[in-house]
């Protein structure tokens, strides 16, 4: 992407087991830890755990978006984003849920809004055709 609004750098030293993450803007520091299921003690962050805190985010902002476009009120939405990792042929792969909850809207309306905003969330693009993502409309 030639004009990109927006960049930042992580820097990761040590990998998943007892490593250490920042950014070198500053502001954040992370201890990372594998999980238990990848045979750590899980008491660190892992890059999974990112992962969906990142995507359940820019999703949210991405149903906004779309709800607007549609002169829609999505303000209460809620986005669960459920990163998983697994074996697979070659290696580790990653898998994703994504859950919308928009209380008080018609469940074919939040449907609607899940798909589209899967269009159009910058998270969603980068995975499309990468790893299986399933939509779940919530409520």
């Amino acid at each position: 992407m030639a004009d990109a609004l927006f960049t930042t750098t992580a820097i990761s030293k040590g990998g998943r087991a007892g490593g250490k993450i920042a950014l070198a803007e500053g502001g954040l520091w992370i201890h990372t830890e594998h999980s238990k299921g990848l045979g750590g003690s899980g008491e660190g962050t892992n890059p999974e755990q990112l992962f969906a805190l990142g995507w359940s985010n820019c999703f949210n902002s991405a149903v906004l978006f779309v709800a607007t476009q549609k002169k829609i009120d999505a303000s209460k939405a809620v986005v669960k984003c459920e990163v998983g990792i697994g074996r697979e042929e070659g290696g580790l792969g990653l898998s994703a849920k994504l859950t919308l909850a928009i209380p008080g809207m018609d469940r074919a309306q939040v449907q609607e809004l899940i798909e589209a905003a899967h269009q159009v969330c910058p998270y969603s693009k980068a995975t499309r055709n990468n790893i299986p993502v399933e939509l779940i409309v919530e409520g």
